[in-house]
């Protein structure tokens, strides 16, 4: 069972409380498909649920978010990241992840001094010439409070929530047995790799739970683009910050969901778009390390149109050879090469076992031949990002999840950048950069690099060699060489004669069944039912139980053989 699975004892009262959200909130899809809708609210008001009749008629995407919310920091966070992955999940699931907020009532101070006051060595109204009572947010991880230095300097302190790391790593072992529990009862869900996206997120979460790492990551990004002077990144005071407390400076602009309040300052919108499509794009081509979350909430504007970004907790990070891959993906999107595109996507997805790759390069070549034609201006690259996505969820394919990152904070720049202008064209403006990039790589400078680079690489390689060779002999003395060989046509062969080897074992007891109660009946004496010796009677109907059964099992797998020559 699903929970003897996750029965560790150190996090059953956790168990109990998510079990106890999921009653609430995991039901109506389930009774609404049976017609017991009705039922489901009635039996709701009878134990006092809040919102029976609503919880019992709302669509699955809205349960699971609202389940999500629930549930605190660590599912919250693992909505936001679903939120990426337009590979996994729907349109409609989406747009509901990306609704997922972490707002909850703020602590009291008192609730906060004791933690504050082992990090700060004193009092926050000593420690800072000014310290707001009442934070400017709060989240389910932490919240922020307006303050001022001793020498004038207006900052925001971000603290961490006490208690917030038990829960988090109690969610987290909770979560990587579940996927384990999910790759084994459910195979068609393997090749979405449930324990690697667990670990993932896992490492995730846990250094966004470091507020010193979030200060580390504003200094790198400010660094990159520290060519932009019409970027801002509010400055680190690390006397303050550490892991459970991170303090910057307090950015006084026009938040970026205050349009009407942008257009009364005199802001130029369209200058302003293309000023944040060029940070993020070089973020991502240049620098390979970006802002994963430039949301609106994320973004404040400032006089002289310039922009100040904020919350560096969740970052991504791109290699220099996914960077590249990245760069012939775009390329081929926007010039509209569609064995380019079908090449990159089959890579980045790995193990594209069972996939049609035909079909696939077919379903993609369809997929930009609509743009065929379309000026650049006419290309909304985040609608062809998740097209692409769409494509490979046909497909069973899933995305790296630096990748998955990197579309999301596509799509949402696109976002926000249509927001400001409706004319605004993320292609447009990354196809610059795109290309500089692209020309950077075939520079006789870049080409000797890259040569010189592999030329080590097999001179490594090459040197290792004696000691593999002789590393690999010692493993045969011993024995201890494998080879493993997977065939998926074996393997299924295997089943099949594992499965009429049953099959043949139980007609066989049926038919010892058969005998033995026959030999049974003809004997005198012992226990009747209904007239008939009882052990007889009784072996006669597990036989034909075990009958019943087998002709079923038969007729079953004739079926599904039949399905699949049918596919």
């Amino acid at each position: 069972m699903l929970i003897e699975t996750l029965g560790a004892a150190r996090d059953l009262a956790r168990v109990n409380e998510i079990a106890g959200v999921l009653a609430r909130h995991g039901l109506g899809d389930l009774v609404r498909r049976a017609g017991l809708a009705d039922a489901l609210a009635r039996a709701g008001r009878v134990v006092h649920w809040e919102h029976a009749d609503e919880l019992a008629r709302l669509p699955p995407p809205v349960q699971v978010r609202r389940a999500l919310e629930e549930l605190g920091p660590t599912f919250v966070k693992l909505g936001q990241i679903l939120a990426s992955r337009a590979d996994l999940f729907g349109p409609e699931w989406i747009a509901e992840f990306a609704k997922l907020q972490s707002r909850v009532p703020a602590l009291p101070l008192d609730a906060l001094r004791p933690q504050m006051r082992e990090d700060l060595g004193a009092e926050p109204e000593q420690a800072f010439a000014r310290f707001d009572l009442e934070p400017l947010a709060a989240a389910s991880i932490a919240q922020a409070h307006r303050a001022r230095l001793h020498d004038g300097t207006e900052v925001v302190v971000k603290v961490l929530r006490p208690g917030v790391h038990e829960v988090v790593e109690a969610d987290l072992r909770l979560l990587e047995r579940a996927a384990v529990y999910v790759e084994r009862e459910w195979p068609a869900l393997k090749p979405y790799r449930p324990r690697h996206l667990v670990r993932e997120f896992g490492r995730s979460l846990r250094r966004e739970l470091d507020l010193a790492a979030e200060g580390h990551n504003a200094e790198r990004i400010a660094a990159n683009l520290a060519a932009l002077p019409e970027v801002v990144v509010p400055r680190v005071h690390w006397t303050w910050t550490g892991p459970r407390m991170n303090v910057q400076d307090f950015v006084d602009g026009v938040p970026g969901e205050d349009l009407e309040r942008l257009d009364r300052e005199g802001l130029d919108r369209q200058l302003l778009a293309r000023r944040g499509a060029r940070a993020i794009v070089k973020m991502i081509v240049e620098d390979g390390f970006f802002h994963a979350d430039p949301h609106s909430g994320n973004v404040f504007y400032l006089p002289g149109n310039r922009i100040a970004l904020i919350d560096f907790g969740m970052v991504g990070r791109l290699s220099t050879r996914r960077r590249e891959e990245l760069l012939n993906l775009l390329l081929a999107l926007v010039e509209r090469r569609p064995d380019g595109v079908a090449e990159v996507l089959l890579d980045w997805t790995g193990d594209a076992h069972g996939v049609d790759e035909e079909t696939l390069q077919d379903e993609i070549e369809a997929f930009v031949d609509r743009y065929h034609g379309a000026s650049l201006a006419q290309v909304d690259l985040g609608q062809m990002l998740v097209e692409v996505t769409n494509v490979l969820r046909a497909h069973r394919l899933a995305l790296p999840a630096d990748l998955a990152l990197l579309i999301k904070a596509l799509v949402t720049l696109e976002g926000v950048g249509r927001a400001l202008d409706p004319g605004f064209n993320a292609a447009t403006e990354a196809l610059p950069l795109l290309r500089k990039a692209l020309r950077a790589r075939y520079t006789p400078r870049a080409l000797g690099h890259r040569g010189w680079r592999a030329l080590a690489d097999g001179l490594g390689t090459l040197g290792r060699l004696p000691s593999d060779i002789a590393q690999l002999v010692r493993r045969a003395r011993r024995g201890s060489v494998q080879v493993n060989i997977d065939i998926a046509e074996l393997r299924q062969t295997g089943e099949r004669i594992d499965r009429a080897a049953s099959r043949l074992a139980i007609a066989l007891v049926i038919a010892a069944l058969i005998i033995g109660s026959s030999i049974v009946m003809t004997v005198g004496g012992g226990p009747q039912l209904f007239g008939l010796p009882a052990f007889g009677l009784l072996g006669f109907v597990g036989a034909v139980l075990g009958g019943a059964w087998l002709v079923r099992a038969v007729r079953r797998s004739a079926r599904r053989a039949d399905e699949d020559e049918a596919d």
